[in-house]
């Protein structure tokens, strides 16, 4: 994709800024956190409630987006005689958090950490997140141990989670984690995840799973002012979150060992969905043989070809209603699969960042001693997956809105010039109507006008006919 964004101009800066700040006030978001909620933070964190095994001895790195402070997760890969292990350490939020106490009160609230372009909102105040209960490199912290052993394969053998004491030695992320690895400079525990990704990769391909490599539009920060661009992820990327999907798999299964538990669930697409996108794949010129899978053809396609992205985009309608499905007393739920995933999964790795993360833990710990979960968090769990959709809904809509004003702005001054682009998506109905992805700047935008039927996966010619931060969204018409 290309990376040649362009800058908010100057005269639309200020009223970008008004704008972002009317919509978090219009989404009702929190600016700061309340005097006593930060008292309580500064307690727990002078005063964390610590395991007494130590695991410190091991010699765990973290991989997250450069810049990062709230390090959720960090891992240590090692071969063993049998395949391999993976330590997989999780930020011990409950350490600090104390069950119905302000922190507690605060983070329902809240939900999830939310992303702004001038800006986070975080679930946890960052004296915790950021620091105190992040797993920043050479400080000792609580965490939640996960140590997974996998055959030669990569097929899981051995599930065991527990609390200990641990220490990261470093702190990379993904772009210079693939400069490693591509140029054969990374040391053993680094330059497995490759290996392991792979091996998981193809495990997720033979059981059905999906995962999609749609190329992201990205708001950016640069001398005090805000641009646009697109981003295909790094292979890392994904060997990364093969590491967390696994993680989220061995959690799933204990929780439903265990009888108690939340999961985090999506169903089969609805008749007619994959027939569509067949359709669509024929529109494209995307090669689908019919004995091809729809999870075969997706990760075969070149994300950076315009087809392939349309097409790609599309099928993020397959994902659609995912949602969090709790439990207890060993029923099975309905759904109880995650369709993308093809199997039982759940949320537990990102507890700084999401609230249900916090919970699954303790479930998890629970169901791997045999025994009860606490109190706490049973009373919570009926309510869990209601205040997740919430917090969601509202997160997608802080992204969404928020990406629409950085595009009203960077094109406010533009109106009437024609762009190059491709049409992403055509919406059924009388008028063409539909998406088309600009070339440059990084911006996606609703089409409408003209009679001519959109060329969906096609090139074209376009012409800005609105933009105004808070006031109009992009819009473009046939040039």
């Amino acid at each position: 994709m290309p990376r040649r964004p362009m800058h908010v101009t100057a005269a639309a800066q200020e009223p970008l800024e008004t704008a972002l700040r009317e919509l978090r006030a219009g989404l009702e978001l929190p600016d700061t956190f309340p005097p006593d909620v930060l008292e309580e933070a500064r307690e727990a964190a002078a005063d964390p409630r610590l395991p007494g095994e130590d695991a410190t001895d091991i010699p765990f790195f973290t991989i997250d987006p450069a810049g990062s402070m709230d390090l959720d997760q960090a891992m240590f890969l090692e071969r063993t005689a049998t395949g391999y292990r993976v330590r997989y350490a999780i930020a011990d939020v409950s350490a600090y958090v104390r069950p119905g106490g302000r922190l507690d009160t605060e983070a329902h609230a809240r939900v999830v950490t939310l992303y702004c372009p001038d800006g986070r909102i975080p679930l946890h105040p960052p004296l915790l997140s950021e620091d105190a209960a992040s797993l920043l490199p050479d400080r000792t912290r609580p965490a939640v141990l996960w140590t997974i052993d996998l055959d030669a394969d990569g097929h899981r053998t051995t599930t065991d989670v527990r609390r200990a004491l641990v220490r990261s030695r470093a702190r990379l992320d993904y772009d210079s984690v693939q400069r490693a690895i591509d140029t054969g400079t990374a040391e053993e525990p680094l330059s497995l995840l490759a290996e392991i990704g792979r091996h998981r990769e193809r495990i997720e391909a033979e059981r059905g799973g999906i995962s999609l490599n749609v190329p992201e539009q990205e708001v950016e920060t640069a001398d005090g002012g805000f641009r646009l661009a697109y981003r295909a992820p790094v292979t890392a990327e994904a060997w990364n979150a093969q590491i967390s999907l696994l993680t989220g798999m061995a959690a799933a299964d204990l929780m439903l060992r265990g009888g108690t538990g939340i999961l985090r669930t999506l169903p089969a697409a609805p008749d007619g969905a994959v027939g569509r996108l067949r359709r669509s794949a024929r529109a494209l010129g995307v090669d689908w043989p019919h004995h091809v899978s729809y999870a075969d053809v997706v990760r075969s396609l070149d994300p950076t070809v315009g087809r392939n992205a349309a097409f790609l985009q599309e099928c993020t309608t397959l994902l659609r209603g995912a949602g969090y499905t709790a439990f207890r007393g060993g029923d099975v739920p309905e759904p109880h699969l995650h369709a993308a995933v093809a199997a039982p999964y759940t949320h537990c790795t990102a507890p700084l960042r999401r609230l249900v993360d916090r919970y699954a833990l303790e479930l998890c710990l629970a169901a791997a001693a045999g025994g009860e979960p606490p109190a706490w968090v049973l009373e919570a769990l009926d309510a869990l997956p209601g205040e997740m959709a919430d917090g969601t809904r509202r997160a997608n809509a802080l992204e969404r809105e928020s990406i629409d004003l950085i595009e009203a702005a960077l094109l406010a001054d533009r109106v009437g010039d024609l762009f190059d682009a491709y049409v992403i998506e055509v919406r059924d109905g009388e008028r063409p109507v539909g998406t088309v992805h600009l070339e440059e700047p990084a911006v996606v935008g609703r089409i409408e006008g003209g009679t001519a039927p959109l060329p969906l996966g096609e090139r074209l010619r376009v012409r800005l006919t609105q933009a105004a931060p808070g006031a109009a969204k992009v819009l473009f018409a046939p040039a």
